[in-house]
């Protein structure tokens, strides 16, 4: 072969192995992991968000739980908050305006330090919706209008199917319809301390409290990979929620995965492992309980 024959099937087999290699990170196939993030599913239509959107994300559809808001009130958050700051905890904006919602503080929304709270930020724009009459039954963007008072009021129209779809989601309204794909951390094992429970398990108990309420209440029980928690919270005040409000939760520790170090979480049937997050929720034989299990690194 002559030279420049050489030099050109070199440079096939290098554009080769740089397509594999594109291909194998943004799809997750071996030997590359896929990217961290996440995507929500409702009625046959997808959203997908970096980790952090959806970390946030969730806390805005907490919050509404904890109150126990129906859905359609996380539908209108997430919408508006999506135009807002893309679900980001924005330091700055137009203004004074900061925070998920770019809440002003010069408008009472409460202190700078205040808003960038997520969970504050979230209770602020709820307290501000349920004052709206007829929310419920309005139209998302023209509720979202309501309360955030923008200079483009048609702008949260735009981002309704995406609000509708993760609000779904993340309220647990469509069962393991949100995923997340995460990298296996390594970090040292934990002992189990009291009520065998390991400081990383107690650090998601705390976390859970934080963001459903303080009646959340967690224990042990045997699972496929060994004993994992348990978690049992308050049944909703919304007739025939008590599974959707489970899902809830269950979401939610696959939302925060990374931040809370969580490996696995399972649900009637259905079980999320981060070593193998790119394949979503899987069946798990033998295991149709009502508990959410989780188990961390």
């Amino acid at each position: 072969m002559a030279a420049n024959g050489r030099g050109l099937a070199a440079l096939l087999v290098l554009a080769a192995a740089g397509g594999a290699a594109y291909y194998a990170f943004h799809t997750g196939v071996s030997p590359l992991a896929g990217p961290e993030g996440c995507t929500a599913t409702a009625r046959g239509y997808s959203v997908w968000l970096s980790t952090e959107q959806t970390e946030n994300a969730s806390v805005i559809a907490a919050v509404a739980e904890r109150r126990d808001l129906p859905p359609r009130a996380v539908s209108i958050a997430l919408s508006a908050a999506l135009q807002e700051s893309k679900l980001l905890n924005l330091t700055g904006g137009d203004r004074d305006s900061v925070g998920l919602f770019q809440q002003r503080p010069s408008q009472g929304w409460g202190h700078r330090a205040q808003i960038q709270d997520p969970y504050y930020a979230s209770n602020k724009f709820y307290d501000a919706l349920v004052r709206v009459p007829g929310y419920q039954t309005m139209d998302i963007a023209a509720a979202a209008q309501a309360v955030q008072r923008s200079g483009f009021p048609d702008a949260y129209a735009v981002h309704e199917t995406d609000g509708r779809t993760l609000a779904s989601a993340l309220t647990g309204y469509s069962p393991h319809g949100l995923t997340c794909t995460v990298h296996a951390q390594d970090l040292p094992s934990q002992r189990p301390g009291p009520a065998g429970m390991t400081s990383r398990d107690r650090a998601v108990l705390f976390d859970l409290r934080h963001a459903f309420g303080a009646s959340v209440v967690a224990g042990r029980a045997a699972g496929r990979d060994g004993e994992v928690a348990t978690v049992t919270l308050p049944l909703s005040s919304y007739a025939g929620s008590d599974q959707a409000r489970r899902w809830a939760v269950a979401h939610y520790l696959v939302a925060n995965a990374v931040r809370l170090h969580v490996k696995q979480v399972a649900l009637a049937g259905r079980i999320w492992r981060a070593s193998e997050s790119d394949h979503g929720w899987q069946r798990e034989a033998g295991a149709a309980g009502s508990q959410v299990r989780f188990a961390t690194w």
